[in-house]
């Protein structure tokens, strides 16, 4: 192959009680990104449509995973990057990851694999610090792999048990909220008793998954640390809450550092029920929004095409 065009998906890091820990995989909703190969050394970024992103590979965070990739293989000849934008920066479901992750799939597909799916995690994550200042892999890692994914450490990645009837409803309020800006709230010190119940939640999280327990998957997805600091960025953010689980949801909270908000429900239908509660709550406010309904995306990053 000398080009390739995939389709890099959104996600949900979090997932209320895996702070850094928890993600999982949307569809429906993503960055396009062709890669194709060139005689000249070194990453060039051609084309970006869909948002105003810089395209110097240093500050771009598809470019900057993309040259640590090209490091560590002393490739000798280089690729051409183009990126529609289907993520909205700063929307807290992914747009970075996206990026950072689908440039380096593309690249490691043109060169025949050398290295697995997991192995890449690696590389997005230098394009993540370059976003957010942290090397974060939750939302790269549930891109790469699909499903919902574990993070116990930046190299030690696992895919959970993912069931197929899941479904996510997200609402995007079309204001910024930087992850960086956002992680500056959350407090450095966390009490013992709020440590307890988060790990608590946490483990029985991941054995509902396993078990599809959607009753104890439901009381699991309670956030103790995070969301008191972080809910107060979100307009409506109770009145959201109490519509989702009014309306069946499984869990609701805060999609990453947010502004987005997502609930979880058990099948495609019930999300779109939410979906409309959702649209009638933020019709009444001054404030322009996104919904997305989703199944979970158990695949991540997919080929549109090769030549």
């Amino acid at each position: 192959m000398n080009e390739i065009k995939i389709f890099s998906p959104a996600s949900v890091a979090n997932l209320s009680c895996g702070y850094d820990i928890l993600g999982a995989c949307l569809g429906g909703i993503g960055d396009e990104i062709i890669v194709r190969k060139t005689n000249k050394k070194g990453i060039i970024i051609t084309k970006i449509s869909g948002q105003k992103l810089t395209k110097d590979i240093n500050k771009n965070v598809a470019g900057v995973s993309a040259c640590a990739l090209l490091k560590d293989l002393n490739y000798k000849k280089g690729f051409e990057i183009e990126i529609k934008k289907g993520i909205k920066p700063g929307s807290g479901i992914g747009s970075s990851a996206a990026s950072a992750a689908g440039s380096v799939y593309a690249i490691n597909e043109l060169l025949g694999k050398p290295f697995s799916k997991k192995e890449l995690i690696k590389y997005a994550i230098i394009g993540e610090k370059a976003a957010c200042g942290s090397p974060i892999a939750d939302n790269v890692a549930a891109v790469l792999l699909g499903g919902f994914t574990f993070v116990r450490e930046k190299n030690d990645i696992i895919k959970l048990n993912s069931p197929i009837n899941l479904a996510f409803t997200i609402l995007h309020p079309q204001i910024e909220v930087k992850t960086s800006d956002s992680r500056a709230l959350v407090k450095k010190n966390v009490s013992l008793k709020n440590m307890v119940k988060q790990s608590a939640n946490l483990g029985a999280f991941v054995s509902a998954l396993y078990t599809e327990d959607y009753d104890l998957l439901s009381r699991s997805m309670k956030d103790f640390v995070i969301e008191p600091l972080r809910s107060i960025l979100i307009p409506n953010f109770e009145k959201l809450k109490q519509s989702s689980f009014k309306n069946n949801a499984l869990g609701f909270g805060i999609s990453g550092s947010g502004p987005s908000v997502f609930a979880l429900s058990k099948g495609i239908s019930q999300a779109k029920i939410i979906g409309k509660s959702f649209e009638i709550i933020y019709k009444k406010l001054n404030v322009n929004f996104d919904i997305h309904t989703s199944y979970l995306n158990n695949k991540g990053i997919q080929i549109i095409e090769s030549k």
